[in-house]
């Protein structure tokens, strides 16, 4: 059974990383025992590069990684993006002007472009990860001061998945609407998502779909779970990926990726 994996692709948060921000030593341990056994492990996460990097460092990655929801791939080891796409700021602009004129005012943050991007959000904007680092500007203009990867929304009383259906709606081909955790809904270059990222990392890695094992939590791994050979869900999952899902585990807090390595790679 290992065998037939020669890829495994984790998101980040809500599946790899516990709610503070750690990994498990069993979860490691798992990605070792993987490892040994001819498995690569490439995390895909909705996080920038930027963003990513103290992780990756604390994982002993040196590869690849696929971030910002699949518009980036990053080469861990020489600190380069091999690949990245852009949203067009008059795309942004537009996509967010049709979602306030459904809903009224959002609130409003991007991720910009490249190695040394920053997280900037606009007044009421509130993050939903408080540890990650982010700069605040003094009006919505300011965020695009240099070109970015994705637009982060929120909305005063609309849920995750309320907010997220109407701009699905009233978008279009403006950008590709994602979902990705508590508070994070997403605008992204139209037709990029994690299995754009994700199939151009396995290609580079000379891995074809059918041997990729992918874990993820949110609608956003939606994609990658219907690229991947096998998709497993986490116990705490989204409906809508639970729903796809081939497998579902442990939540991760109770090391559900290393549950399911362990598994699959009784030896190694």
């Amino acid at each position: 059974m290992a065998a037939a994996y020669a890829l495994i692709a984790t998101d980040l948060d809500g599946t790899l990383l516990r709610g503070d921000d750690t990994v498990s030593d069993r979860s490691l341990a798992a990605l070792a025992r993987a490892a040994r056994a001819g498995a690569r492990h490439l995390v895909v996460t909705g996080r920038p590069a930027p963003r990513v990097r103290p992780l990756l460092a604390r994982l002993g990655c040196t590869g690849l990684a696929v971030c910002g929801q699949g518009a980036q791939v990053y080469d861990v080891g020489s600190g380069r993006l091999l690949w990245s796409v852009r949203l067009h700021r008059e795309l942004a602009e537009e996509a967010l002007g049709k979602i306030e004129a459904e809903v009224g005012q959002v609130y409003a943050a991007v991720d910009q472009d490249g190695v040394d991007g920053l997280t900037l959000i606009e007044p009421g904007y509130r993050m939903p990860h408080p540890t990650l680092p982010s700069v605040r500007v003094d009006r919505r203009d300011d965020l695009w001061r240099r070109p970015i990867s994705k637009v982060l929304l929120r909305h005063a009383a609309l849920s995750d998945d309320e907010l997220a259906s109407v701009a699905r709606a009233v978008v279009g081909s403006l950008a590709t609407v994602t979902m990705s955790g508590p508070g994070t809904v997403e605008l992204q270059p139209c037709g990029v998502t994690k299995a754009t990222g994700l199939a151009l990392a396995a290609e580079r890695l000379g891995v074809g779909a059918r041997r990729a094992l992918a874990f993820g939590d949110m609608p956003n791994d939606i994609p990658m779970f219907d690229w991947a050979g096998h998709g497993v869900a986490m116990a705490g999952a989204h409906p809508e990926l639970k729903a796809v899902a081939d497998e579902i585990t442990m939540s991760n807090e109770d090391d559900g990726v290393a549950v399911v390595l362990e598994r699959l790679f009784p030896t190694g």
